[in-house]
C-alpha cells in the first residue's frame, strides 16, 4: 500500500456560481464532483472536496459586499495547509472553470505537486463576459462594455440597465473588480509544477481557443481534449 505521505490527494476547486461540494446549484443537480471523487476514489486516489462560501453547509458569515476573488484563493490555500497538516505530500490541485485560475493563484502561494485545469478559461473574464452578452443580447454589447472598462479602473457603476442587474449588481460589484486584475494566461505562466490541461470537445461554455491560451502562456503543460465532454458530463 503506497505510503500516506507520498499517496496523491487531489482537492477539486468547484467553478463559478453557487457550487457545493458536489458540483450542485439551486438550478442544477449534477452531482459531477461527487461522481468525479468516486471514480478517483476507484482508481484508488484521495480527494478532497468543499462548499463555496455562503454555499451548502459553509459556515461563512460572509456577505456578497465583502467577497473578493481573493477570498477564495484563501479559502483554497487554507485547504492546502489543512492538508499539509495532515502531511499529505503529494497535493494537486483540479480548478474547474472559475476555479481553474482560483486553483492557478493558489498553486503560486503553496506548494503542490501537480495542478489540473478543467474546462478553464484562458482570457480574462470581461473578454469572456463580452463574448456571452454578444451571442446571447448583443444590444447589451456596448453598454457592457462600458461597464467591464469602469470597473477595470476600480470604480463602481451605479447606473446600468435592470436586464444587466444579475451580472453587476452593485453587491457583486467589489468582486468582479477584484477579477478582472487576473489574466489565466499571464497566470498560468507563472507555474513550475507539472500541469494537465484538460477541454471537452463538445463544451460550448469555454472554447478550445480558451484551452490552447492556457497552453500558449505554459508551453510546459500537458493539453488534453477528450472527445464528446463539455461542462455537463
Amino acid at each position: 500500500m503506497e505510503d500516506h505521505k507520498s499517496a496523491p490527494i487531489v482537492l477539486i476547486i468547484p467553478g463559478s456560481g453557487p457550487t457545493d461540494r458536489n458540483g450542485n446549484s439551486l438550478m442544477l443537480q449534477a452531482n459531477s464532483y461527487r461522481m468525479l471523487a468516486e471514480n478517483l476514489a476507484e482508481n484508488g486516489i484521495s480527494s478532497l472536496r468543499y462548499d463555496k462560501l455562503m454555499i451548502g453547509k459553509s459556515e461563512s458569515s460572509i456577505e456578497e459586499k465583502d467577497l473578493r476573488f481573493e477570498t477564495n484563493v484563501k479559502q483554497v490555500t487554507a485547504l492546502i495547509d489543512y492538508l499539509s497538516k495532515k502531511k499529505f505530500e503529494n497535493i494537486i490541485l483540479l480548478g474547474h472553470s472559475e476555479g481553474s485560475l482560483i486553483g492557478v493563484l493558489a498553486a503560486q502561494q503553496r506548494s503542490i505537486s501537480k495542478f489540473i485545469s478543467l474546462a478553464g478559461t484562458g482570457r480574462a473574464i470581461d473578454e469572456v463576459l463580452i463574448q456571452q452578452i454578444k451571442e446571447q443580447n448583443p444590444n447589451f454589447e456596448k453598454e457592457v462594455n462600458n461597464i467591464l472598462e469602469t470597473l477595470k479602473q476600480g470604480d463602481k457603476v451605479d447606473d446600468f440597465s435592470p436586464e444587466l442587474a444579475s451580472l453587476f449588481r452593485k453587491s457583486v460589484q467589489p468582486y468582479l473588480i477584484s477579477w478582472l486584475k487576473y489574466n489565466p494566461k499571464d497566470e498560468i505562466r507563472k507555474l513550475e509544477i507539472p500541469i494537465l490541461i484538460l477541454h471537452g470537445s463538445t463544451d460550448i461554455q469555454v472554447t478550445k481557443k480558451d484551452a490552447l491560451l492556457q497552453k500558449e502562456g505554459n508551453d510546459e503543460a500537458e493539453l488534453k481534449i477528450i472527445k464528446g465532454m463539455n461542462q455537463r458530463n
